[in-house]
């Protein structure tokens, strides 16, 4: 768990730092088709349930 939770982070961060270079990779565009709002609702939301992973599953090994 806490490998996809960390993967999940960087993944959204990076697709949030991509969006300021304005190159935002095309396995991510489709999230743009419902409006700029939504996309950055999106992204944020993956690092959230990125992070919630992460902390889930280093519970779960101590």
């Amino acid at each position: 768990m806490q490998k996809i939770g960390s993967t999940l982070m960087i993944l959204g961060a990076l697709a949030i730092v991509l969006n300021f270079a304005n190159m935002v990779p095309r396995i991510l565009m489709w999230i743009y088709n419902w409006g700029e709002t939504t996309a950055w609702a999106i992204k944020i939301g993956v690092v959230v349930l990125g992070a919630i992973l992460w902390f889930i599953g280093k519970k779960q090994n101590q």
